[in-house]
C-alpha cells in the first residue's frame, strides 16, 4: 500500500456536453465544461481567442486622467520616471511602458528599487532623488497601491504620481493623479490582469493603436506572475507566445538561446526558463540589468547581458538549494514542523531568494511558510511567504498586521518586514489562526482530476485536441487524468542519478508510458504485481519520427496491501540495500534459524513467541524470515497486525526439508518388502535398498520412523524386524507422518506457491475469506 501524496478530487462527469456544438471529442467538451465553459460561443472564443475579445483600456475609470497628464508631460517635455518592481512582472511592465513612452517622444527613464537596500515598492528617498533630477511625473508599474506615505511625499515635492498596479488594495488608498488598477476601477470588466497587463493597457491608450509588438513582453510577465490565464490574460498570452516564437527583439532572442528554447515558445518555457532568469537578476542585485536586456537593440550587447543573466540564475539556484537545506534542518531540529504555519529566520540569508525557498518548503511540508533573513544591525527580518490553497495569507496576516513593520501581497504569496523580537509571536499567532481555521486535510495538497480515463480512450488525436486548451496556467491548469488500478508491465528507474520512475501499462495492443520525475524513491516501495492508480498529464513522446503515448505522473497510490516476494533470494541484503526499512518488523519461527547481523541492524526482529512485544509497529511493513511449524501461526500474526506490506523471505533450512516425499505407494511397496523379507539389516542393507530404488537415506528413514511409530516394525540388534499381524492403523496416526504432511503443506502454501497463489492465501487470512469458504461448504 502506498498512500497518495495529495488529496485526489475527481470532478463530476459532465452529462450535458451536447450544449457545446463543436466538432470536438466528448472528453474535450467535458474539459471545457470543467472550466466553466458551457455554451458554443464561449467555447469558440476559448479555443480560438481573438484580439477583439480584449477590453477598451478607457474602461478604467482613471484612464483618461492618466493619458491627459502623460500627454501634457510629453508636450511640455517634462521628465517622466517609470518606477517599477524587481520581479519578472515588474521588469516587463517597466519595459512595456518605457517603449510606449519613447514611441510618443517622451523624455523618460526608469527606476527599480534595490530589494536589499530599499525593499519593495516606492520609497521616500527614491522620490526625493527623482525631484532632484527634475522629474515632474512618476508612473508606477506593478507597484504603488500601498504607497500612501510615498504619494504624500510626491505631493509635497510637487511631483505628480500615476499609479498602475494589480496587487491587493489596503484600507487607505494613496493620493494620486490617477490610479489604474483593475480591482479598484468598478468600470473595468476584468480584475485579474498582471502588472504588465495593466501597463499594456496604459500603453494601448497612450499610443492610440493596439501595440501588438509589446505582446511578447506581456506574455512573459503574465505567466511569471501566476495570475489566472482566463479571459483577457488568456488572449494576451495566446498571442504573446506567438510573438515570442518569432521575436526579433535581441534581448528575447538571447534569452531564448541561454534557455535552450527552440521552435514554438510555450508557457512552460516562460515558467521554467525565461521567467526564473529575469527574476534571478532582481533576487541577487539591481534588476535594471533585466530591463536593459529587454530594451537592448544591439544583438552582441544583448548576448553579453543574457550571459550575465544566466550566471546570476545559476548563482540563484545554488543559493536556493543551500538555504532550503538549512531551513529544513531548523524546522526539524526545533520541532517547527508541528506548527500550523512555518516561520524560519536566520542571519545572512539572501532575502532575494527567500520566496523560492518558501515555495520549496510549502511543497515539502504542505504548510503556509514564511522565510526571513535577519539584519542584525537593524534588528529586523525581511522575507517572503507562500501559502497553501486553504490559507489566505493576505487576510490572515492583516488580522495581526501590527506584528509587521511592512507587509503586502496576495492570498498565496506575500512579502514582509518584521522586528526580530516579533518573529516568535508572529509564528505563534499565525499558527493559532491556521490551527483554528484549518482541518487536517487542509494541510494536504489537492490534485483536481478532470477525468478518470480508460486506456482505450487515450490517443494521439485526443492529446492534440486537448492541446487546443493551451496556454495552461493559473485558472486554466493542464488537465489531469487518472488511470485506476493498473498492473504495470514494467517498472524501472531512469535518469543520470536514477531518481526518476518509469512504468508502462498495456491493454490489448495499446501501450502507455508513465514517467514520474523525482519519484524514484518509490521504486523499492512498489511490488512487481501491484495494482497502481496514477494521476498525471497526457503527452506525446516523439523520437525518431515515432510517437508514443505518455502520462507525466504527478502522484500515485496503491490501495491494496502489497506482497514483496524474496523467496529463494541468495543475496537479500544486497537486494534491499536501497529500501527504507524504518518501522519494518520481522518475525521468525524456528529458534535454530540463523538471523544475520544485518537483519538486526535494519529490522525489528522478533521470535514468534515475542512478536506481541512489537509496540512500535505502525501497521506498515511485516517480514516473515523463515517457515512456520504450522500455517495457523502465520494466520494469527496476520490477523493481529494486518500489515500494509508483507515481505516474504521464508528462508529454508535444507537439512530439515527434503525434496522428495514418500507417497502411499512408496509405503505400500516398502511394507511388502518387509513382509517378504521379515527383516532388514540397518547397517548393511539400508543404503543398498535406498540406492536400488533411487531414494535418499532421508526418504527411507522417514518411512522406517513412521512404521516404527505405527508398530508395523521393531528394531532388534540393529535389525528392522517385521511385526506379524500388527494392529490396523492409518499412516496419519503417526506423529512423524502428521508433522511431515503439515510441513509439506506449509512449504507448498508459503514457499513453492506462485506469487498470485501466495498473495491470495495471505489475503484470505487477513480478510477471513477462507472461513467463509468453509462455512459455504458446510464444514
Amino acid at each position: 500500500m502506498i498512500e497518495s501524496k495529495a488529496q485526489w478530487h475527481v470532478k463530476e462527469e459532465q452529462d450535458d456536453e451536447s450544449v457545446i456544438d463543436l466538432p470536438i471529442s466528448k472528453i474535450t467538451k467535458e474539459l471545457l465544461m470543467n472550466r466553466g465553459i458551457k455554451d458554443t460561443n464561449t467555447a469558440k472564443r476559448f479555443l480560438s481567442p481573438t484580439l477583439e475579445d480584449l477590453h477598451d483600456p478607457f474602461l478604467f475609470s482613471d484612464m483618461k486622467k492618466a493619458i491627459d497628464r502623460i500627454e501634457k508631460a510629453i508636450l511640455d517635455q517634462e521628465k517622466i520616471l517609470v518606477f517599477g518592481d524587481y520581479d519578472a512582472d515588474g521588469v516587463t511592465s517597466t519595459t512595456v511602458l518605457i517603449e510606449a513612452l519613447r514611441e510618443k517622444g517622451a523624455i523618460v527613464d526608469f527606476y527599480i528599487p534595490n530589494r536589499f537596500t530599499e525593499g519593495y515598492g516606492p520609497n521616500e528617498a527614491a522620490f526625493r532623488q527623482a525631484k532632484e533630477a527634475n522629474i515632474s511625473l512618476i508612473i508606477t508599474v506593478d507597484t504603488g497601491i500601498a504607497a500612501v506615505h510615498e504619494a504624500n511625499i510626491a505631493k509635497e515635492l510637487g511631483v505628480d504620481l500615476i499609479i498602475t498596479d494589480h496587487h491587493e488594495a489596503q484600507e487607505e488608498m494613496p493620493e494620486a493623479v490617477a490610479i489604474i488598477h483593475p480591482k479598484v476601477s468598478s468600470t473595468y470588466p476584468f480584475d485579474e490582469l498582471a502588472g504588465v497587463g495593466v501597463a499594456f493597457k496604459l500603453a494601448h491608450a497612450l499610443l492610440g493603436t493596439f501595440p501588438q509588438h509589446l505582446l511578447e513582453l506581456v506574455s512573459i510577465g503574465t505567466i511569471a506572475d501566476l495570475v489566472p490565464l482566463q479571459a483577457e490574460n488568456r488572449v494576451l498570452v495566446y498571442y504573446g507566445l506567438r510573438s515570442l516564437t518569432s521575436s526579433n527583439r535581441p534581448g528575447i532572442k538571447m534569452l531564448k538561446e541561454v534557455c535552450g528554447i527552440e521552435g514554438d515558445v510555450t508557457e512552460e518555457n516562460i515558467g521554467f526558463g525565461i521567467g526564473p532568469r529575469l527574476n534571478a537578476v532582481g533576487r541577487l542585485q539591481d534588476a535594471s540589468l533585466a530591463v536593459d536586456l529587454l530594451l537592448e537593440q544591439d544583438i552582441e550587447v544583448a548576448r553579453e547581458l543574457a550571459e550575465e543573466v544566466q550566471r546570476l540564475n545559476q548563482e540563484r539556484q545554488k543559493l536556493v538549494s543551500e538555504i532550503t537545506k538549512e531551513a529544513q534542518g531548523m524546522i526539524e531540529e526545533n520541532g517547527f514542523h508541528e506548527d500550523g504555519v512555518l516561520v524560519v529566520a536566520k542571519e545572512d540569508w539572501n532575502p532575494g531568494v527567500l520566496g523560492i525557498v518558501a515555495s520549496r518548503l510549502v511543497q515539502s511540508y504542505s504548510k503556509p511558510t514564511i522565510v526571513l533573513g535577519i539584519d542584525t544591525d537593524k534588528q529586523e527580518a525581511k522575507g517572503s511567504a507562500r501559502s497553501i490553497e486553504a490559507f489566505n495569507l493576505f487576510e490572515n496576516c492583516m488580522e495581526i498586521k501590527d506584528r509587521f513593520i511592512s507587509f503586502g501581497g496576495h492570498a498565496q504569496a506575500a512579502g514582509m518586514t518584521v522586528a526580530v523580537d516579533e518573529i516568535s509571536p508572529l509564528r505563534n499567532n499565525l499558527s493559532e489562526l491556521a490551527n483554528k481555521k484549518l482541518s487536517k486535510t487542509d494541510f494536504q495538497p489537492i490534485l483536481t482530476i478532470d477525468k478518470q480515463m480508460n486506456m482505450r480512450e487515450i490517443s494521439v488525436e485526443l492529446i492534440h485536441e486537448i492541446e487546443q486548451l493551451a496556454p495552461f496556467g493559473m485558472g486554466n491548469p493542464k488537465p489531469l487524468f487518472q488511470l485506476a488500478e493498473k498492473d504495470p508491465k514494467e517498472i524501472r528507474l531512469i535518469g543520470a542519478n536514477q531518481n526518476h520512475l518509469k512504468m508502462n501499462f498495456q491493454e490489448d495492443t495499446k501501450i502507455i508510458d508513465a514517467v514520474g520525475f523525482g519519484m524514484g524513491h518509490l521504486y523499492t516501495r512498489i511490488s512487481p504485481h501491484a495494482k497502481i492508480s496514477i494521476v498525471g498529464e497526457l503527452s506525446i513522446n516523439e523520437w525518431n519520427g515515432h510517437k508514443k503515448l505518455q502520462i507525466m505522473m504527478k502522484d500515485l497510490e496503491i490501495l491494496e496491501w502489497q506482497l514483496f516476494d524474496f523467496r529463494g533470494t541468495k543475496h537479500l541484503q544486497k537486494q534491499i540495500q536501497d529500501l527504507d526499512t524504518q518501522n519494518h518488523v520481522a518475525i521468525y519461527f524456528d529458534s535454530s534459524t540463523e538471523i544475520e547481523d544485518w537483519m538486526y541492524k535494519h529490522l525489528q526482529v522478533f521470535h514468534i513467541d515475542q512478536w506481541k512485544e512489537t509496540t512500535s509497529y505502525d501497521g506498515s511493513h511485516l517480514w516473515f524470515i523463515d517457515l512456520p511449524l504450522s500455517l495457523d501461526q502465520v494466520t494469527e500474526v496476520l490477523k493481529e497486525l494486518n500489515p500494509k506490506n508483507i515481505f516474504a523471505y521464508f528462508k529454508m533450512n535444507e537439512e530439515n526439508y527434503f525434496n522428495q516425499i514418500p507417497n502411499r505407494e512408496h509405503f505400500k511397496w516398502f511394507y511388502g518388502i518387509m513382509m517378504k523379507r521379515g527383516s532388514l539389516d540397518l547397517d548393511k542393507e539400508r543404503s543398498a535398498l535406498a540406492r536400488s530404488r533411487g531414494w535418499s537415506l532421508n526418504f527411507l528413514d522417514f518411512m522406517i520412523k513412521v512404521f516404527l511409530e505405527l508398530q508395523f516394525v521393531r528394531i532388534e540388534d540393529r535389525e528392522l524386524v517385521y511385526v506379524k499381524q500388527p494392529a490396523k492403523k492409518d499412516l496419519t496416526e503417526s506423529a512423524t507422518y502428521q508433522l511431515k504432511m503439515n510441513q509439506i503443506e506449509v512449504e507448498k502454501t508459503l514457499y513453492y506457491s506462485t506469487y498470485k497463489e501466495l498473495k491470495k492465501w495471505f489475503n484470505e487470512q487477513m480478510t477471513g475469506d477462507h472461513l467463509k469458504e468453509e462455512v459455504a461448504h458446510g464444514l
